[in-house]
């Protein structure tokens, strides 16, 4: 996909320039912030918040911040999900993860603090609505609530409707999320609204399915992470309940549901139709 690729660089490096404006200081919580934060990554739930602005005619200034705020959100849930007393991971995107390089307490701070700067971008620039719909994902009914569900299912068997229940909070949420307040700030109407969210659910649950794949089939070296870390927790996996053919058999019905979702929409849509397809493809 070398049209997507270039997509994705461009909307990266302006993501990385936005993201850098809002930490300048230099102490040590701000260091530890800008660790993680600009450690690299697919910037995919940022991404979709321009693309789903564009989608329906709005431009990416407008929506920077919006994206900004959730891609610190974001990083905000990987410091706090590899510290000891969660995941317990060294590697991070190919680095020493954020207590390894700092230590445990101040890993627990810039979590925090990258979670409170994110609450206060959207204040600044945004509505109450948008903070309403990034809240409710990223709080106790959504990706908090899957994070709990996950380390309670630890050494457990779930079935496939828990499964899917766990991961449409841990992952689905801020992904539908961050699609949504794209759109949404941008002024889609609600035939829009609904054709976008039919959308996002279908690529959050197909992120988490490639997820499930690459840990147990990746390259550790691409990935930037161990892999083989979910059988040896114990957890349930689409791989370890499905099996891996018909784990990717779903993961493709699923995408190719997330682009049907988006037949109202012309040609503005086709990054979201490119993401969708890279979700299943990538290799990280």
């Amino acid at each position: 996909m070398p049209d997507l690729k270039a997509y994705l660089n461009d909307k990266n490096s302006r993501i990385n320039a936005g993201l850098q404006n809002f930490i300048r200081e230099n102490t040590r919580i701000a260091e530890a912030m800008r660790y993680s934060l600009m450690a690299g990554g697919k910037r995919i739930r940022p991404v979709l918040c321009i693309a789903a602005a564009e989608t329906v005619g709005g431009s990416e200034a407008d929506v920077m911040p919006i994206a900004c705020a959730i891609e610190m959100i974001h990083t905000y849930s990987l410091i706090h999900d590899d510290l000891p007393a969660m995941d317990n991971d060294d590697l991070r995107r190919g680095k020493p993860t954020c207590h390894v390089a700092f230590n445990e307490a101040t890993a627990i701070l810039a979590g925090d603090a990258l979670l409170t700067l994110a609450f206060e971008v959207l204040a600044k620039h945004h509505s109450g609505q948008i903070i309403a719909i990034i809240a409710d994902a990223a709080g106790y009914k959504g990706m908090i609530e899957g994070q709990m569900r996950d380390i309670a299912a630890e050494g457990k068997l779930l079935s496939l409707e828990e499964l899917e229940q766990l991961h449409r909070c841990k992952t689905g949420a801020l992904i539908e999320a961050s699609v949504i307040s794209g759109a949404m700030f941008a002024g889609a109407d609600s035939k829009q609204i609904e054709s976008l969210r039919n959308y996002a659910g279908h690529i959050g649950l197909a992120f988490q399915v490639a997820d499930d794949i690459l840990n147990v089939e990746g390259d550790p070296a691409i990935l930037g992470k161990a892999v083989g870390t979910d059988e040896s927790r114990k957890k349930s996996t689409y791989p370890a309940l499905m099996g891996l053919d018909k784990s990717k058999a779903f993961a493709k019905t699923l995408i190719e549901k997330a682009i049907e979702s988006l037949n109202i929409f012309d040609v503005r849509a086709e990054p979201l139709r490119d993401i969708a397809r890279y979700i299943i493809e990538r290799k990280r």
